[in-house]
């Protein structure tokens, strides 16, 4: 584990969200003044987030208002990593998406075809969906019988919000692995190479320049130890430190918040 004292010698810092810099809509442990203080020494700063029920644009939106300069160009998200492979794997493909609006408009802006027909399906993607029902279980499990390919957008069984957390992609994909005994043939999100190689893409830095930040040791910490990227856990979100104790994954650094940048 290093010094804290080394945390600033890095060119770039890809920042987990949801239990990062803001917990629902409380910024945390002075935030917006770390991104500061990097954008000021001149620091490349990316904000990525599994979450898809959000768009891109409302990630602006909220870290601004939260004092916190970002653009479209700084926010990766697993509905944007998911719409560019399925784009590269077929232009203007068919998809039936169990997800929230969000999710479909990144897909259709990438040229998907999005279809509420299980059976012209050519990929099924799933994600965090507060409007899951049987009927989308239903037509899941149709569309996955019919040869559709299968793809998710994050693994996360929970998402972090203010005073606990809700059920996340995990548990979608569960009930279709229930009926159908399949799994995603690609979780796009964190903790994949195809995330954090988007992120990477847009600031332009090589893996040895750049930190990864965030509070889930699965798939934050995770995604960094896999592509040799040094790596920064908080415990402002998921990991307690009795997690982190008891956990095989180890990070280059241990933040009690991010706030121990300053």
């Amino acid at each position: 584990m290093n010094s804290k004292a080394d945390l600033m010698g890095y060119n770039g810092y890809i920042f987990d969200l949801d239990g990062t810099i803001y917990l629902s809509n409380q910024l945390l442990a002075k935030a917006d003044k770390v991104i500061a203080k990097l954008t000021e020494q001149q620091k490349k700063v990316v904000f990525l987030s599994n979450k898809p029920i959000e768009s891109r644009t409302n990630y602006v939106n909220k870290l601004t208002k939260m004092g916190i300069k970002a653009d479209l160009d700084t926010i990766v998200n697993s509905s944007l990593v998911t719409a560019q492979v399925i784009a590269a794997e077929k232009a203007r493909a068919t998809v039936y998406v169990i997800g929230e609006p969000p999710l479909i408009e990144e897909l259709q802006a990438a040229g998907l075809q999005i279809t509420k027909k299980p059976l012209e399906a050519e990929f099924l993607v799933v994600a965090f969906d507060r409007t899951f029902h049987y009927d989308k279980l239903n037509d899941a499990m149709i569309a996955l019988k019919n040869g559709a390919r299968y793809f998710a957008t994050n693994p996360d069984r929970t998402c972090p919000v203010e005073g606990g957390e809700i059920p996340d992609c995990a548990g979608m994909m569960g009930a279709i692995e229930g009926v159908t005994g399949l799994r995603p043939e690609l979780i796009c999100g964190k903790p994949s190479p195809q995330m954090l190689a988007v992120a990477l893409e847009r600031m332009q830095l090589p893996v040895s320049q750049c930190l990864m930040i965030g509070d889930r040791l699965e798939t934050d910490i995770q995604m960094g130890i896999d592509l040799d990227l040094d790596t920064a856990i908080v415990l402002t979100g998921i990991t307690t430190p009795e997690l982190l104790a008891s956990s095989p994954i180890k990070p280059t650094y241990v933040l009690a918040s991010v706030a121990d940048f300053l």
